[in-house]
């Protein structure tokens, strides 16, 4: 059965009342002496019934805005358990379903909520890269359980000082945090060596600085591109020596058949041959031998202009850029094998020989060198395998050439790129700090 509005209600009794209250003052006007006193006496008497009349009508409304302000602040404390049974209709149903529908939203929100908490802590508490949370008074928030293994001996973390946490460690681990930044260091000996990568993030927390620590074991990812890598020399060296090796023992046999038969006018032919194939299986080891037992460079005083006229004495290139007495600090042997490695693969390229070019540049706090070329470009694959060490696309190349330039680049604190320009070509890029 539906309830009539609050608002007839009201209107109902407040004309009952009103009625009889004119009923009463006109009678007991008729019977007092002077009469102007039975309209006090009236409401007198009526005014205590109409109020609890009254206020026995808006007790359910009273008691349900008393319960919606109760969930209000139970919703502001985080609980969202509540909901009502309002069988009126009119505004305040409408207010009552609202709530209850806002009520089962937070609901949802908070299990959901929820659910991605746990999923998140399952995930950092069982992820293989050690995770520490630190705040600003230097103690530990979070550790999780690879840091609780790695730091404190399986026991839990929060709560300790990072420093005395750090006392603790390994020294390798100390004198990597005293660096600062990400870095990687060892732990162990020769035999038993451990490898990790540093990385250090920091970031606000509820207004407050914090620190995020992760320590991740390379051992084993370095170890498998470890063997990789020498599968791959190996294979390379073998294709080498093998395709020396084989024409240089057929030739030495067919000399010794010619001579045999008296037939000397052939042997220089075989014997040049076998001089270039053993110069040229020289050439390549020395290359790898170079590559393997690159020195630290030294740094010393170059003038651009007379370094730029020596590379231009052994290969040949267009060159834009600074001119004068502008001074660099770099080892000159190193970096002239880097950029005659460069340009030589600029003319492989396919590009004409005057569309190759060097671009030297000052920056604010470097100097930035550009090898030009108008050949083919890279493919994307190419482009990120291009500068590892024995990767190369020709048919008989050692894949060293760009790998030993970006080690003397990044030797001298300096770094490479490698880009496709417009139009066609590529743009090796090298940067070295002034």
């Amino acid at each position: 059965m539906r309830r009539l509005p609050l608002s007839l209600l009201f209107g109902a009794v407040a004309l009952a009342y009103l009625a009889v209250g004119a009923a009463a003052a006109l009678w007991l006007s008729r019977q007092l002496t002077p009469p102007w006193l039975a309209l006090p006496i009236v409401i007198a008497a009526l005014a205590p019934l109409l109020f609890y009349h009254v206020s026995r009508l808006f007790a359910p409304m009273n008691s349900l805005f008393r319960a919606l302000a109760g969930s209000v602040a139970s919703y502001r404390d985080g609980d969202y358990s509540f909901s009502f049974n309002w069988s009126g209709h009119g505004d305040l149903g409408e207010l009552v379903a609202s709530h209850n529908r806002l009520g089962d939203t937070l609901r949802e929100q908070r299990l959901n909520l929820v659910q991605r908490e746990l999923l998140l802590d399952t995930m950092v508490q069982n992820t293989p890269v050690a995770m520490l949370l630190v705040d600003p008074s230097r103690r530990v928030v979070l550790g999780n359980l690879a840091a609780r293994k790695m730091l404190g001996e399986g026991r839990r973390l929060e709560g300790q000082d990072f420093g005395e946490l750090m006392r603790e460690a390994p020294a390798p681990m100390q004198e990597a945090f005293e660096r600062g930044g990400d870095g990687m260091f060892s732990v162990g000996d020769v035999e038993n060596e451990d490898i990790y990568h540093l990385s250090r993030r920091m970031f606000r927390l509820n207004g407050r600085v914090h620190e995020l620590v992760l320590l991740r074991q390379l051992t084993a990812e370095l170890r498998r591109q470890e063997v990789q890598t020498w599968k791959k020399v190996i294979r390379v060296i073998s294709h080498e020596l093998n395709n020396s090796l084989a024409p240089i023992a057929s030739l030495a046999h067919s000399g010794a058949e010619l001579l045999r038969r008296g037939q000397y006018e052939r042997l220089p032919t075989a014997l040049n041959t076998i001089e270039e194939r053993a110069r040229h299986l020289e050439g390549f080891i020395r290359d790898y031998a170079r590559f393997a037992k690159l020195p630290s460079p030294r740094l010393e005083p170059i003038e651009w202009s007379r370094f730029i006229q020596q590379l231009r004495s052994q290969v040949e290139f267009g060159y834009d850029g600074v001119q004068g007495e502008a001074i660099a600090r770099v080892d000159a042997a190193q970096l002239e094998q880097s950029l005659i490695n460069l340009l030589k693969n600029a003319h492989e390229s396919g590009s004409a020989p005057e569309e190759v070019r060097l671009q030297l540049r000052r920056t604010p706090d470097a100097w930035r060198i550009d090898v030009l070329d108008r050949g083919t470009g890279m493919n994307e694959a190419v482009l990120a395998n291009a500068l590892l060490p024995f990767y190369s696309t020709k048919r008989n190349g050692t894949g060293l050439g760009l790998a030993l330039a970006r080690e003397i680049a990044e030797a001298h604190g300096g770094r490479i790129a490698l880009l496709n320009r417009e139009g066609g070509g590529l743009c090796v890029s090298m940067v070295l700090p002034d």
